[in-house]
């Protein structure tokens, strides 16, 4: 699937590719999002959250289940892609801090600079592995923060991780 996606990108763009699989994806159109920009280098991604009868929940405002796994998994999937081959990313915990009722469609933009992709080089060819705190706001159109999530991603060398888990596969052998 991997390659005939690549495939998919090198003719429509990475970015509408990338957007097409995440909207087909089940885990993702449960939710009730969509996601609705995705930039061709994986650096940007924008995803909308309506309140609809998918969403809402007993009270009228969309169900905060909704609010979290419509951003899991985002961050994740840009820098693996952004990263390549060499390293291994992983969602480690999260946590949501809701502002106020989601009463209006939501939004959530993913960003991700060249200068933190370079950092997370950097270190790892230091530290072989580190975790790193991303954050995204939902927010209404007119800018209002409604939830706040901020995510753990573990990062490593593939290599360094590979090692990792023969050693750990090796000790619960004994």
């Amino acid at each position: 699937m991997e390659k005939f996606a690549y495939w998919l990108g090198g003719i429509f763009g990475r970015g509408r590719v990338f957007k097409l699989m995440f909207n087909l994806f089940p885990g993702f159109r449960r939710t009730g999002a969509r996601m609705i920009e995705a930039s061709d280098d994986f650096h940007y991604a924008k995803i909308k959250l309506p309140l609809n009868y998918k969403t809402r929940n007993y009270v009228g405002t969309i169900y905060g289940g909704s609010m979290y796994s419509c951003v899991d998994g985002i961050y994740m999937v840009q820098l693996i892609n952004i990263l390549g081959k060499d390293y291994v990313v992983w969602d480690k915990s999260a946590s949501i801090r809701f502002r106020r009722p989601g009463n209006t469609t939501l939004y959530a933009e993913f960003v991700i600079t060249k200068e933190f992709v370079s950092q997370v080089k950097k270190e790892l060819s230091e530290l072989k592995e580190k975790d790193y705190v991303m954050k995204v706001d939902l927010v209404s159109a007119e800018g209002k923060v409604h939830a706040e999530v901020e995510k753990v991603l573990y990062f490593a060398t593939k290599a360094h991780y590979k090692a990792k888990r023969k050693t750990k596969q090796l000790a619960n052998k004994l």
